[in-house]
């Protein structure tokens, strides 16, 4: 397993490219399987999750090239296989989202249950649910989850939840079904519209992306279709954190006030000049930042996958903060490596209390998940000496090419290699 080793105290200044969207891609390579032609992905993000969705689709029989320069070609004309490999599944989640189009391809198919980061409890009830409701048998035995049909009917689907996950998967399901289905409460992230874009490419369709209704009215073939992945506004939230920890300013290519607003709020209120144009957004901070309290929420709330990076930022605010985590209740296993660098959190429940410190100390760490990693890094920037993170693949599963986009902007960063390797080096 991988380490990082960075230097803190370099104010970042600069500009990068945000990459393609993480989630957005996994979800939308997932709805490529219901397509017959090729179907084209461009600005796709080289990142772990992403080969192993790769993996995925090849495992199942699919012909998916990676061209470079963020090109992905997929073909699911013929899909050969109709059970997805455990060794896949456990690395991420959202490979358990090709179940349902699987299903309304084939009429068959068998998923294992998911894997991912430790971050909580994230039941696949909604998605098996929803699945059901559709006119499938479910089966969930010996860790796999098995579903047939003769044919899915569009249906009323209404989820206890507003899942993201959940929203995807029924809304790529009902595409092919046979008639209008009606998902109630459904999420309302930018990835929600974004995979309704790439499907209503492909021949679907679908109104009310994007808002707590979403309609699917079923049709008989989806063809491919050319399309290039949104930006990643975590991977921007993330850099614009890392600019007001280092006091920094840094420049944000190629993303949009709409998918940013939840958490540019945050950002002003603890003292950040945060300026948006249509596809900019720059960062600056040139003192402490004030400390603020944070709920997260399903959007338009603020993103739970940026709540551990603002951690990492209220640690060094001049005040006490609070933040509530109303997603997932695992997603504080960060506490413990951010208090190794000396920050005083104290965490109960859903609730962490973070009494901000002048300043951070570099320490040796732990990523115990993605988002982690990333809290991780923005400490260590903000921190003074160095420090070392281990378990890093995880950092990588989501963040392409963040060392190099890190070094761009001035910062002093690493990589170190794994015992094994420096005992190859050796020989």
């Amino acid at each position: 397993m991988g380490k990082l080793l960075l230097t803190g105290g370099a104010r970042l200044s600069g500009t990068i490219v945000s990459s393609g969207s993480k989630n957005g891609t996994l979800a939308i390579m997932a709805g490529a399987l219901l397509g017959k032609g090729e179907t084209v992905l461009r600005n796709v993000p080289s990142i772990g999750d992403v080969q192993t969705m790769m993996d995925m689709l090849r495992a199942l029989g699919v012909k998916c090239e990676e061209e470079g320069n963020g090109v992905v070609r997929i073909d699911a004309t013929e899909i050969a296989a109709t059970e997805a490999p455990y060794e896949l599944v456990k690395r991420m989640r959202a490979s358990f989202c090709v179940l349902g189009p699987m299903l309304a391809r084939k009429g068959y198919a068998k998923v294992a249950m998911p894997g991912g980061c430790d971050i909580g409890a994230r039941p696949i009830d909604f998605h098996v649910k929803g699945i059901q409701t559709l006119g499938a048998y479910v089966n969930i035995d010996h860790g796999f989850v098995e579903a047939e049909c003769e044919a899915l009917k569009g249906t009323q689907v209404y989820l206890n939840f507003p899942s993201a996950g959940a929203t995807q998967h029924i809304m790529t399901t009902a595409c092919l079904a046979e008639g209008v289905t009606t998902i109630h409460n459904a999420a309302a992230e930018p990835e929600i519209t974004q995979l309704a874009a790439f499907l209503t490419g492909m021949g679907a369709q679908i109104e009310g992306a994007g808002t707590s209704t979403v309609r699917v009215e079923g049709v008989d073939e989806l063809r491919g279709v050319d399309f290039e992945m949104p930006p990643d506004r975590m991977e921007a939230g993330t850099f614009a954190v890392a600019a007001v920890v280092t006091m920094g300013d840094v420049r944000i290519e190629r993303i949009s006030e709409e998918v940013v607003e939840p958490f540019v709020l945050k950002l002003r209120e603890v003292g950040a000049v945060v300026d948006i144009s249509e596809t900019t957004m720059r960062v600056r901070a040139n003192a402490r930042p004030m400390p603020t309290d944070i709920m997260t929420m399903p959007h338009p709330g603020f993103p739970t996958d940026l709540q551990q990076p603002f951690a990492a930022m209220l640690a060094i605010a001049d005040g006490t903060s609070v933040i509530t985590e109303n997603v997932y209740e695992r997603r504080f296993r960060y506490v413990s490596e951010l208090a190794r660098m000396g920050a005083e959190i104290k965490q109960e429940g859903r609730t962490a209390v973070i009494n901000g410190v002048p300043k951070l100390t570099g320490a040796q760490t732990t990523a115990y998940d993605l988002r982690a990693g990333a809290a991780l890094v923005c400490a260590a920037l903000a921190a003074e000496g160095k420090s070392e993170i281990s378990d890093i693949e995880h950092i990588e599963r989501g963040y392409e090419n963040m060392v190099e986009k890190l070094r761009s902007l001035g910062a002093q960063v690493s990589n170190l290699p794994n015992e094994r390797e420096k005992e190859t080096v050796c020989v």
